[in-house]
């Protein structure tokens, strides 16, 4: 069975927005693809009338803290970017080893890709040519209200395409490994400080395109 691959709706947001948005999407990722014993639990979003569950498990939480940690300082030095953070499910086959490449395998069964467009948010005050204030404060916090909720309805649409897709996507599945691991193999993929110019990270781009010709799970 082929690797299946979910790109999720582009999701427009600000920099103190993105750990609330990717804890929301990963969270529920991963619980969805949940494993034996789990103590799920409720999460209601500080930022958005909102609530995703979660697997109640510290490790995993744990990862998926420190991943958007990195992620929020790629931020800091990449302002105003359009980028992607992936979470990708595997599988690990031994293989005969050769001079070439490792004993160890991963067989990649499913990727997501979370696609976000990182903006600064808007101020008000006067333009150094001109006393006029460019935005009033009014008019800024009618704005950001309004993309604010706009930002809500679509993360409401991905996590339901998030939940239509585990529902839909069952086949390619692989056998669980063991009933008292909380997850399958993951990797969670930021950008690096290698970012090109047009803002998207060369290794996504490198996995997208290999997700073309994933490796066969036997």
């Amino acid at each position: 069975m082929n690797c299946e691959v979910c790109q999720l709706k582009e999701l427009v947001l600000e920099p103190l927005e993105i750990r609330e948005v990717l804890r929301c999407v990963l969270h529920t990722i991963v619980f969805h693809r949940a494993l034996g014993l789990v103590r799920p639990k409720d999460v209601d979003c500080e930022l958005f009338e909102i609530t995703y569950v979660h697997c109640g498990d510290a490790d995993l939480d744990k990862k998926i803290e420190e991943k958007i940690d990195q992620f929020m300082i790629w931020v800091e030095k990449h302002p105003n970017r359009k980028c992607q953070v992936s979470l990708s499910f595997y599988e690990v086959k031994n293989k005969q080893p050769t001079w070439f490449s490792n004993r160890i395998e991963r067989l990649y069964w499913e990727q997501w890709h979370i696609n976000l467009h990182v903006v600064t948010p808007k101020t008000h005050g006067k333009s150094h040519h001109s006393k006029v204030p460019v935005n009033s404060e009014e008019d800024v916090l009618k704005e950001s209200s309004s993309r604010r909720a706009a930002l809500e309805d679509s993360l409401r649409e991905v996590l339901f395409h998030i939940i239509k897709f585990v529902n839909d996507k069952k086949d390619h599945i692989p056998p669980i490994p063991n009933n008292e691991v909380i997850s399958f193999p993951y990797e969670i993929s930021i950008p690096s400080s290698s970012d090109s110019s047009f803002g998207w990270h060369t290794d996504v781009l490198k996995r997208m395109l290999q997700t073309s010709h994933p490796s066969m799970l036997s």
